[in-house]
């Protein structure tokens, strides 16, 4: 497919601009979506990256084309609407979509590419094999996409691939777990995960801070993550802000078997408990079932990622569960519009800055039944 250049540029002055970015961090509160410029977005989508209708495939590169327009199910809005732009071919890798969480990535991506318009999104198939997601990335570059969003299944080990593509003048977008090197991405989306646990921990503290005695639970994910630890690290800092600390905590696998299993444990160990903060709630279908099967309800529950089945517990206010916190699963679609923006030589709306951000972290808010409707046509399905 032939790209439209425009006049005093060329391909190879670009690459050499993008290739090596100034390392600047900027760090934006945007609670999901960001305000982008020269962007338009009107719904999101159920397609997935196994959907004819929004993905031809190719046995030879195991890619697909996205293409056409999102299912109705939820919106997020940009900036002020404009014409588009030059048409962009965008390659797109992640994970496998093994939880809810990760299926929210790639679908959000895929409706975000069909609802901007001039975007050709480029979907290989999610893989928890590192080997097959660089032989993936390799074929991008082959290909000549203009840019390349990349969630790794290991930041470290995608990053002398990301780094080739930036060589090779194509610009990557890093998506939440983050190359060991600076120079493989031109920019960096990221949750935040010392956030999510400082707004948990906050969120306890206003309902339990004039009890200075309470029993504070935690069911982390996988402890030898950095995630988990820096969830952790927030939640104490927070706890510590009113005089309080965890009194239990275990650690599941961020599934639901897993959840099921640790809550158990953790009840056991704790006869009485007044606030639980669970980090995930994929897992937290388990840490539910757990919870409901030992007839236990005299805590709050925060959950952690912002699922919709969460949300609509704390809508119908009928269980433990009272708030969770936002781990966005629409970042995938802010990298496609961050590499949208690089290639067309754009710039972020509200900024004053003529340049996209090297490094953009979302917000995490709680979410609580006063403000959930805001958050719910967003979420994902565990």
């Amino acid at each position: 497919m032939s790209r439209i250049s425009r006049p005093g540029s060329s391909r190879k002055a670009l690459a050499a601009k993008r290739s090596h970015p100034v390392l600047r961090t900027l760090t934006l509160v945007a609670a999901g979506a960001l305000a982008l410029t020269a962007c338009t977005n009107s719904a999101s989508s159920t397609a997935s990256s196994t959907s004819t209708a929004a993905v031809g495939t190719s046995a030879a590169a195991g890619t697909g084309t996205a293409g056409g327009t999102g299912a109705a199910g939820g919106s997020a809005t940009g900036s002020a609407s404009a014409a588009s732009g030059e048409k962009v071919r965008i390659g797109f890798s992640a994970p496998a979509a093994d939880h809810g969480w990760m299926g929210s990535i790639t679908k959000s991506a895929i409706a975000e590419a069909a609802a901007l318009g001039d975007v050709d999104l480029i979907v290989a198939e999610g893989t928890n094999d590192v080997n097959l997601q660089i032989s993936q990335v390799e074929t991008f570059i082959n290909d000549k996409v203009d840019a390349i969003v990349l969630l790794p299944f290991d930041g470290a080990a995608m990053t002398d691939v990301a780094q080739k593509a930036m060589d090779a003048g194509i610009p990557v977008i890093n998506v939440d777990r983050e190359f060991s090197s600076p120079f493989a991405a031109r920019s960096t989306i990221l949750g935040d995960n010392y956030g999510m646990g400082v707004s948990a921990g906050t969120y306890i503290c206003e309902q339990l801070g004039d009890k200075p005695d309470a029993v504070i639970a935690e069911i982390a994910g996988i402890d030898s993550l950095p995630l988990t630890q820096d969830r952790s690290k927030g939640f104490a800092d927070a706890l510590a802000d009113c005089g309080l600390k965890v009194s239990n905590r275990v650690a599941a696998e961020f599934t639901v078997e897993s959840g099921e299993a640790a809550a158990s444990n953790l009840l056991q160990a704790a006869p009485k408990i007044d606030a639980l903060w669970n980090h995930d709630d994929d897992q937290g279908v388990g840490v539910m079932a757990a919870i409901k099967n030992a007839g236990r309800s005299e805590f709050i529950m925060v959950g952690g990622a912002g699922s919709a089945n969460v949300m609509r517990d704390i809508q119908a206010d009928n269980t433990v569960l009272k708030a969770t916190v936002i781990y966005p699963s629409t970042q995938a679609a802010d990298g496609i519009r961050l590499a949208r923006l690089v290639v067309q030589d754009e710039a972020l709306g509200d900024l004053v800055e003529v340049e996209v951000p090297r490094e953009i972290k979302l917000y995490a808010p709680v979410v609580t039944k006063e403000n959930v409707e805001q958050y719910l046509p967003s979420a994902f399905e565990s």
